[in-house]
């Protein structure tokens, strides 16, 4: 009986793998399709026709003050040829200056912005409006995280995380599709957090989950009309500020240890740049989160949980 129900479980598994490759491959297929294609029948507008024709194509980038964000910048600048300006976004004008002052191939657009604040993204689209430009590549790259269980975190760390990780990013991102058309791209940078609970790290993790949960769901309602949504989800970043702010909650040395295996940002942004021009998913820049997706899709959460709880203590 168990060798018949193992046999049957193997043949689902299988059969659906298969499936899930195929499918995998025809949507990258469409999207290099639509981005090869500018000009024909590929090119239409994607949510509500509001791009000029001929408008000139920028590439809008969250968080581009420092960090990973900056090093979009300087990688969109080196490597999107089909990209005619490129907009910043961050609070801190002075870090978004010397940024802009690091591109080369493009001009830069310095926009200091607190996208927490609930208007943000509605007065981000009206200056989208006003310049009659088209939105040809958004970077959601705009977030932060601190370590820390219930105790140690704060209301307004609870509230700034979910804020600025998921809320902003769905909000800039609803009221930017109106102005991309076939062979965009939408980068929503997640997280391996996102991949499953994290005690410790409780409220980040969710927050990254549910943008992971919204750009997968937003590729499928995209699909048809060419535009690619592409989630981001690396390991730690050890050359930016994510790791000292992550540990700036009172207490939160007992929560994680050490970031071994952490990745730097020019080569996570290189790889997820690149997975986005071929159309995927979901872009895993780096080995370690690439064994974490795979064994997350298959291992219990309950296992994967306690697995956490015993390495975070390491």
């Amino acid at each position: 009986m168990f060798g018949m129900i193992a046999k049957i479980v193997g043949t689902i598994t299988v059969f659906t793998a298969i499936v899930s490759f195929i499918l995998s491959i025809a949507e990258q297929i469409r999207c290099r399709l639509c981005r090869r294609q500018k000009g024909t029948k590929y090119v239409s507008a994607a949510v509500a026709g509001a791009v000029p024709q001929g408008a000139r194509r920028i590439a809008v980038i969250t968080g581009a003050s420092g960090g990973l964000g900056r090093e979009y910048a300087l990688q969109v600048d080196a490597a999107e040829k089909d990209i005619d300006e490129i907009w910043l976004i961050a609070r801190k004008k002075e870090a978004l200056d010397e940024t802009a002052g690091m591109l080369k191939n493009h001009r830069a657009l310095v926009l200091p912005m607190d996208l927490s604040l609930p208007n943000a993204a509605l007065v981000l689209a009206e200056r989208v409006r006003e310049e009659h430009v088209r939105v040809g590549l958004l970077i959601n790259c705009a977030g932060y995280g601190k370590i820390g269980t219930w105790k140690e975190l704060t209301g307004a760390d609870v509230r700034g995380m979910t804020d600025l990780n998921s809320r902003a990013a769905a909000d800039i991102t609803q009221e930017l599709l109106p102005f991309m058309q076939a062979g965009d791209r939408v980068m929503e940078i997640c997280s391996t957090a996102a991949f499953q609970p994290l005690g410790g790290f409780a409220v980040y993790g969710a927050s990254k989950a549910y943008l992971l949960s919204y750009s997968r769901a937003l590729r499928m309602e995209l699909l048809p009309s060419g535009v690619c949504v592409t989630a981001v989800c690396p390991y730690w970043i050890r050359d930016t500020r994510f790791i000292p702010t992550a540990k700036q909650a009172e207490g939160n040395g007992r929560a994680v240890k050490n970031f071994a295996f952490s990745s730097k940002a020019v080569g996570i942004a290189k790889q997820s740049l690149r997975d986005s021009r071929w159309g995927f998913a979901v872009s895993t820049p780096g080995p370690f989160c690439t064994i974490h997706r795979i064994f997350s899709s298959f291992i219990p959460t309950e296992f994967l949980v306690y697995a956490w709880e015993v390495l975070r203590r390491i």
